[in-house]
């Protein structure tokens, strides 16, 4: 166990794998924001052209 701790690429792989999980956390807490700013963000596009 103390060998894959001390192992930098493991490190890496579980700080990557906290990011991704704190990533979907916030996109499932926040989904209703997220779809109304990007639904208002195409519409505003859309009108242009």
């Amino acid at each position: 166990m103390k060998r894959f701790i001390g192992n930098k690429s493991g490190m890496e792989l579980v700080q990557v794998a906290i990011l991704v999980a704190i990533a979907v956390a916030i996109g499932l807490i926040f989904k209703t924001q997220i779809t109304e700013f990007v639904n208002k963000t195409f519409d505003g596009l859309s009108s242009f052209g």
